[in-house]
């Protein structure tokens, strides 16, 4: 039981060094980030961002080896579905005015000490 909540702890930091190296990577690429960590009864998404007109719904996938597979393989899906089902919320806010939207993924390689080694951000990945 303590080894699994180790291990929860350690994904949930590298989850946010993650996040972190993906928003400084968004904003270097011009993308203003509207929020980060966006919860609602449907879902979580990463990060929501703005690329000029286009609000952009962004899912990020660290990982420190690329033996199973990289970060865009592992957002199939149900996790797809899931992030729809969180940014069709989101965007009920704007009412009838509905913005031009894209799912982006933010893949971020870590090194084996953890620390952010290169990000990589996929257009409509979905």
């Amino acid at each position: 039981m303590k080894g699994d909540r180790r291990r929860g702890r350690q994904a949930a930091a590298l989850g946010k060094l993650g996040e972190e190296a993906a928003c400084r990577h968004l904003e270097s690429l011009g993308l203003r980030i509207i929020e980060r960590n966006y919860r609602c009864r449907l879902g979580e998404i990463d990060i929501i961002a703005a690329d000029g007109e286009i609000v952009c719904f962004v899912e990020v996938k660290a990982r420190r080896t690329r033996a199973y597979g990289g970060g865009l393989e592992a957002v199939e899906g149900k996790k797809q579905a899931q992030l729809r089902r969180a940014a069709t919320y989101f965007l009920s806010r704007f009412g009838d005015r509905l913005p031009r939207c894209r799912f982006d993924v933010a893949e971020v390689h870590l090194c084996p000490e953890g620390r952010p080694e290169s990000v990589r951000l996929v257009r409509n990945a979905f």
